[in-house]
């Protein structure tokens, strides 16, 4: 049985426009204002090769996410509690471990995130890493800035970034 459910939902709330995914066994696809149903199916197919995925729309199996994520986007909440059902290398699971560390309302840059690693030369490497993460927002990779507290790139686009920032009230330079 290689066979995997994937629910997924347009979730649109107070001026937010987001894709979810998840799995029974957690989140595994968080997407931007920008995203869209075919880069939701491509990123759950690269996050489970070799399995055969379903995918269903439900509204009530994310239920739990989209509270979150609505008390999120309202600023009626920090952290998540949910569990996550993402796959990446060695590297990525540990910089994307590394992003969740970063407390709510604040920033880091790419060298602190590679020097929490334990690999203080890898900055470039980090970028790649937090470029591939699948659960935007929750994985908070909108908190890493440039050296000097530079707004810098976000694969869900800069204008999201900015967005992410003005809500959680993280100063930024533009």
């Amino acid at each position: 049985m290689n066979n995997l459910k994937i629910y997924y939902k347009l979730l649109s709330h107070s001026g937010w426009k987001v894709y979810i995914a998840a799995t029974d066994q957690g989140l595994c696809y968080l997407g931007t204002e920008h995203s869209t149903i075919e880069e939701l199916i491509t990123a759950c197919k690269k996050q489970f090769p070799g399995r055969e995925l379903e995918f269903q729309e439900s509204h009530e199996q994310l239920s739990f996410y989209v509270q979150q994520l609505i008390e999120y986007f309202e600023g009626q909440r920090a952290e998540f509690t949910f569990q996550f059902d993402i796959h990446g290398t060695a590297f990525q699971m540990k910089v994307w471990e590394a992003l969740c560390n970063i407390p709510f309302g604040q920033s880091r840059c790419y060298g602190d995130i590679a020097n929490s690693i334990g690999n203080p030369k890898a900055v470039r490497a980090v970028g790649t890493a937090i470029g591939s993460n699948p659960v935007a927002i929750a994985i908070p990779c909108h908190r890493v800035l440039g050296k000097n507290g530079s707004l810098t790139g976000f694969s869900g686009g800069l204008d999201v970034k900015e967005k992410l920032l003005t809500l959680e009230r993280i100063p930024y330079k533009q």
